[in-house]
């Protein structure tokens, strides 16, 4: 029997906001539909993790006192993802997850709090003005319809090296100004997109082929 598919959920336990563990059933499923079997491991508060041991990472949405827990274990994790990513590896990030990718994110009050510094960007919390509601953009996959709901403002420190997951149809994204929703990064998505993002069979397909193409090389490396 072949090795299955492994999927790391950083932090399942305290990330999972508005349907985001969906994310991770659908990809199960599809990849069961081509004849793949998943093995699906929640890395939470505490425990060992390399990444290079999955063919998947997926991170998702939390609450903001959540969010506070994870950001004190998650740095430990930074180096081991980094590679991961700088690697073309696979990942998905939701809401906090994505923002934990980037340089900062600073509060209502004006505190500065770091996050793993891996990509560049930052968020900004307007706690006095929400975003949420459904959205609706446009990406390389086609048409996302999903649901959004955040105070934080993502902005792009870098545009030459980050690019938007979609342009917007309806709803904010990553904030009121870019008309802009998520970000690509090599293998890398970040979005604001709750629902979960992956009903949208268009983009949970082609994730999937990047998991299968990810978990041939895992295979083909480990057997030289």
């Amino acid at each position: 029997m072949s090795e299955p598919i492994k999927i790391a959920y950083l932090y399942e336990d305290l990330m999972n906001t508005y349907g985001d563990s969906g994310d991770v059933k659908i990809l199960s499923f599809l990849l069961k539909e081509k004849g793949y079997d998943t093995q699906v491991d929640n890395i939470s508060l505490g425990m060992k993790f390399n990444a290079f041991d999955y063919d998947f990472l997926f991170f998702g949405g939390g609450q903001d006192f959540e969010q506070s827990v994870v950001s004190k274990d998650l740095k430990r994790h930074r180096e081991t993802i980094k590679e991961y990513i700088d690697d073309d590896n696979p990942m998905l990030c939701i809401c906090g997850g994505y923002q934990f990718l980037g340089k900062y994110y600073e509060t209502s009050s004006g505190q500065t709090i770091p996050c793993l510094d891996i990509l560049p960007f930052h968020t900004v919390f307007k706690a006095d003005s929400r975003m949420i509601g459904d959205t609706e953009y446009k990406t390389e996959w086609g048409t996302v319809r999903a649901f959004e709901n955040h105070s934080g403002r993502t902005y792009f420190d870098d545009k030459s090296e980050l690019k938007p997951f979609g342009q917007m149809v309806e709803g904010y994204g990553n904030n009121p100004d870019d008309k802009q929703e998520g970000m690509r990064y090599r293998n890398v998505i970040g979005s604001y997109s709750h629902g979960p993002i992956l009903k949208n069979e268009n983009v949970a397909r082609a994730i999937a082929d990047k998991i299968i193409a990810a978990h041939e090389k895992r295979l083909s490396e480990t057997s030289k």
